[in-house]
């Protein structure tokens, strides 16, 4: 059953959004904008995701052009952050909302996506394993602030995430559970250490095989990652945020040559990357209904946002949906 009231969900999920996104803002001195619900076809700002999910799309009459709801904002921030003059080490964060119809649903996924997406300047000569995951520490101290926060505001909540957050690279977490899956590996790390990083998603590893999948041309793949969280009232890791250092020059041709997809360089924004015209980067996504749901330790993401469920979803007794 619930820890908490609806209209106590309610107060916890606006007290959760306002405190970490003012602890995210100050850690990685970020600005807050504002973001676009939609983009132009044409624009190859959409971000591709696995390549296999398909985009909610629409034509607006009165300019007679194809729009596409945003499926992250990941290659639209790079290009704001030159937009609007931002200076190295820098950067802003925004409420991305997006509609993935292709999403298999269950207790963390949802058709309706909304996150903070954070995206920062750096030099090229920072672009690190060590500034990834200076990045890292400061979004998971941020986390941690957070439940500390709501901990205090609702004693009925337990507090559950470890001081610190460890790091692995998906090569050696095969190389630990090389007889199984990516998802039973992320199970089995999570677990043990409480708050982890996996290191490097995209990629083939040395079985052949990629950890998981991600689209050739915003992260480089071997600068990326997810932090998993582990959720004890679900017994399960839960990806909390996927964020890297973003592709330079050479390693966005060299991603899109080893996935096929070399036609992509016909769109301006990959032009602009090609011809460095736009600052090298990080960033990422934090998933916002996530960390409601874990931190007020509900068992369904639609205790704490309101979307469209199964009706087997709809008639469990022990889930409060909005």
């Amino acid at each position: 059953m619930t820890k908490l009231s609806l209209l106590e969900t309610e107060i916890g999920i606006k007290e959760i959004k306002d405190f970490f996104e003012r602890s995210l803002a100050e850690n990685l001195d970020l600005l807050r904008v504002s973001a676009p619900l939609f983009v132009t076809k044409e624009s190859g700002i959409n971000d591709n995701l696995n390549g296999v999910e398909r985009p909610v799309g629409f034509d607006i009459r009165s300019i007679g052009k194809e729009v596409e709801i945003v499926q992250s904002l990941a290659k639209w921030k790079r290009v704001a952050l030159k937009r609007y003059g931002f200076r190295e080490g820098k950067g802003l964060y925004t409420d991305m909302n997006a509609i993935r119809r292709d999403e298999d649903l269950d207790a963390i996924h949802s058709v309706y996506v909304d996150q903070w997406d954070w995206e920062r300047i750096i030099r090229k000569d920072e672009r690190t394993i060590e500034t990834l995951m200076d990045a890292v520490q400061k979004i998971y101290s941020a986390i941690l602030a957070t439940e500390q926060y709501i901990g205090a505001s609702f004693a009925k909540l337990d507090f559950f995430l470890p001081e610190k957050i460890h790091f692995i690279t998906s090569e050696d977490l095969l190389q630990q559970y090389p007889e199984k899956s990516p998802k039973e590996r992320e199970h089995e790390i999570t677990k043990q250490y409480g708050a982890v990083f996996i290191i490097g998603i995209g990629d083939e590893l040395s079985d052949g095989k990629r950890h998981d999948g991600r689209s050739p041309d915003y992260d480089d793949w071997s600068l990326n990652g997810d932090i998993l969280l582990w959720y004890p009232v679900l017994d399960r890791a839960i990806e909390i945020s996927s964020m890297g250092i973003r592709v330079a020059e050479d390693s966005l041709l060299a991603q899109l040559k080893k996935v096929g997809c070399e036609e992509r360089l016909k769109y301006p924004y990959h032009q602009d990357v090609l011809n460095q015209n736009l600052p090298y980067t990080i960033g990422g996504g934090i998933g916002q209904s996530r960390l409601c749901m874990m931190l007020l330790e509900k068992k369904h993401i639609g205790e704490v946002q309101a979307s469209v469920w199964a009706e087997d979803t709809l008639e469990e007794k022990d889930l409060e949906l909005l």
